[in-house]
């Protein structure tokens, strides 16, 4: 539903949105195999604020120098 994968040299940095049907939505973070964060929503609200956090978060990384891929 959402995903963005940002690299910069062999590092990986992931956002990730995934619809869990009737569970809600599952609010994911990830560097390199690492899960950084995870959390399950079942509030669309907060799916929003976390996605608008995750747009704050990949500019930060794109000043930085980590391309889109």
């Amino acid at each position: 539903m959402y995903k963005r994968t940002f690299r910069k040299e062999d590092q990986t940095h992931r956002f990730v949105i995934t619809n869990k049907g009737g569970s809600g939505w599952e609010v994911r973070e990830e560097q390199d195999s690492r899960v950084i964060s995870s959390r399950c929503y079942t509030d669309w609200h907060r799916v929003e604020r976390a996605r608008m956090a995750f747009t704050d978060q990949a500019l930060n990384l794109q000043q930085s120098g980590w391309k889109e891929s």
